[in-house]
């Protein structure tokens, strides 16, 4: 091993992270408190990438029971020297005391009904090889030998599979004397793919079906503790849990258990000797609230570590953006209304925006309304909290966007959105404007395409730049160049025909903070093509008919000033 503990990217599984030697922050202490809070069935959302499987699994690891002394020796190697060894005899001694069921329904993200389903089969069967050796002392009578038989075997039907968790605990409880615990890690990950897929009410139907007979008035029941990104309560997949305690983003309890804590941030730049990388990771990766506390995202921490670990000068990346699902934002934008859009460039200008807040959404909630897009978006980690209030009987949140990596990804996807209604737009009478030299039906057409686009930029002036590039990128024949030396300087964007013969076009930008100043604006910006002789680097190039404009911009408002010369 080199002179640091390697970085756990990627790495889920409890056991391999510390097998291997990999840098651990100890979250061991979710252990402790999911004891002495005695909730029988817990749910904890959280953000994709925020630890919950590899939670999961150090929640496994310690509480199932070892095969033999050999297991139950690597069991305590597992744990040793972390915080739960320190908390006392009555969190120790439950130590390998369970049986465990642990389930992931990731691999239920298929494309339709029959494969999810089948998906879900190998994995339950999956976890019931997993303890085939001591189910092999069962003695069953002959109908639950036949349903043992199906389901190790993955020839059981959906009857058999819908009550598989509760027969899987029941068998356990015969053979080891004790209640089982059961792990469901990333509950809601089929139910969101079957909605966007077409078939959300199998996939509810099912989930529904296995969650009650397992949770619900099972005997052979320890307690048990799902993850998931979202609460999904109006489909009644908890049906009857009076025993459930959600812990979401708005929960005080359990806060600092998923995501790295600022002290944790710290100590592990300081490991690495990497501490002055602080104000970079805080500005990118920090920003989220989990109840009062401030937590990082820990895959994109850990990722930017990596980068920085093979060059410190290695600049900050999205890496969040690669690996959580985006289709929530692409959907606000898409459906965005006149006033959803001007919130979204307050967001984007790092502004506030106040939303109703309520936990009971489904993705069928998507469709049907603005706040509960904006809902999905809090709850799901693209915005945090700032601050809430009680309005009547509602809660009222102050939001917005908790750093540089999520602005982003607002910005990548608004840009590719406006690309693409850009494709569809009739720009015609803006092309031919612009060569003819009519100012009004440009500052028409420029303004209309305006008032539907959003800004995404932090800067206004980049922010009209690139949007003027866009809407000359389709023009016919010509060739769109930006920011290129000519005459005494460097216009904003210049717009060549392929022959000299063709008319070329100059467009020279302003932006206004005052709707007063943009005529004023304008005509400076015409000044500076005259001034800095623009025309005649076009000139010198070979283009004998140069026009020029110089364009004044103030929200979505233009003034266009032509000059011929």
């Amino acid at each position: 091993m080199g002179k640091y503990r390697p970085l756990p990217i990627g790495v889920d599984s409890f056991e391999k992270m510390r097998d291997g030697g990999y840098y651990y922050v100890d979250k061991t202490l979710l252990i402790k408190e999911l004891l002495d809070k005695k909730g029988e069935v817990t749910l904890f959302t959280r953000p994709r990438r925020f630890g919950k499987t590899l939670n999961m699994t150090m929640l496994r690891d310690f509480f199932q029971v070892p095969a033999d002394e050999t297991a139950a020796e690597k069991q305590r190697t597992l744990f040793a020297d972390l915080k739960i060894m320190e908390a006392g005899e009555p969190y120790t001694s439950q130590m390998g005391q369970y049986p465990v069921i642990f389930l992931s329904l990731k691999s239920a993200k298929q494309p339709n009904w029959k494969q999810a389903f089948h998906a879900l089969k190998e994995e339950l069967a999956r976890e019931y090889k997993r303890h085939m050796d001591r189910l092999k002392r069962l003695e069953l009578v002959q109908e639950d030998e036949k349903k043992l038989d199906r389901l190790l075997n993955q020839r059981g039907e959906q009857e058999d599979l819908q009550t598989a968790l509760q027969f899987l605990s029941q068998c356990l409880e015969k053979v080891y004397g004790q209640k089982c615990i059961i792990l469901v890690d990333e509950y809601d990950v089929p139910l969101e793919n079957a909605y966007f897929a077409g078939f959300y009410q199998e996939m509810i139907d099912f989930v529904r079906s296995l969650f009650e007979s397992a949770m619900k008035s099972n005997e052979s029941l320890a307690f048990a503790v799902l993850t998931g990104c979202l609460r999904i309560s109006r489909e009644s997949i908890f049906t009857g849990l009076n025993n459930l305690k959600i812990v979401s983003v708005t929960s005080t309890e359990f806060a600092e258990h998923f995501g790295f804590t600022p002290a944790e941030v710290e100590t592990l730049l300081r490991y690495y000797g990497k501490e002055h990388h602080l104000e970079t990771v805080q500005t990118w990766y920090d920003g989220y609230l989990f109840g009062n506390q401030e937590v990082y995202n820990p895959w994109s921490v850990l990722s930017y570590l990596s980068e920085v670990l093979a060059g410190d000068e290695a600049l900050p990346r999205p890496y969040w953006a690669n690996t959580s699902s985006n289709s929530i934002v692409k959907t606000l934008v898409e459906k965005a209304d006149m006033s959803a859009k001007a919130e979204m460039e307050t967001l984007i200008a790092g502004g506030n925006i106040e939303k109703p807040i309520h936990e009971d959404i489904t993705y069928a909630d998507v469709e049907t309304g603005q706040d509960n897009l904006w809902n999905f978006l809090f709850f799901t980690g693209y915005l945090r909290k700032v601050s809430e209030r009680l309005e009547g009987t509602e809660i009222r949140m102050e939001l917005r966007i908790p750093n540089k990596e999520v602005q982003s990804i607002y910005s990548r996807t608004i840009v590719e959105w406006f690309g693409k209604k850009l494709a569809e737009t009739d720009l015609s009478q803006l092309y031919e404007a612009t060569l003819a030299g009519d100012a009004e039906t440009m500052e028409r057409e420029i303004s209309r395409v305006l008032l539907e686009s959003v800004s995404y930029m932090d800067s206004q002036e980049a922010f009209y730049h690139g949007f003027l590039s866009g809407l000359y990128k389709g023009m016919p024949g010509y060739l769109v160049k930006s920011n290129r030396e000519s005459g005494g300087g460097r216009p904003d964007l210049v717009l060549e025909g392929p022959r000299y013969r063709d008319r070329a076009v100059i467009l020279e930008l302003k932006t206004a903070k005052r709707v007063q100043e943009m005529e004023e604006n304008s005509e400076e910006a015409v000044r500076q093509i005259r001034e800095k002789k623009y025309r005649e680097g076009l000139h010198a190039q070979g283009y004998g008919d140069v026009i020029a404009y110089g364009i004044s911009f103030y929200r979505k408002d233009c003034v266009v000033t032509g000059y011929k010369g």
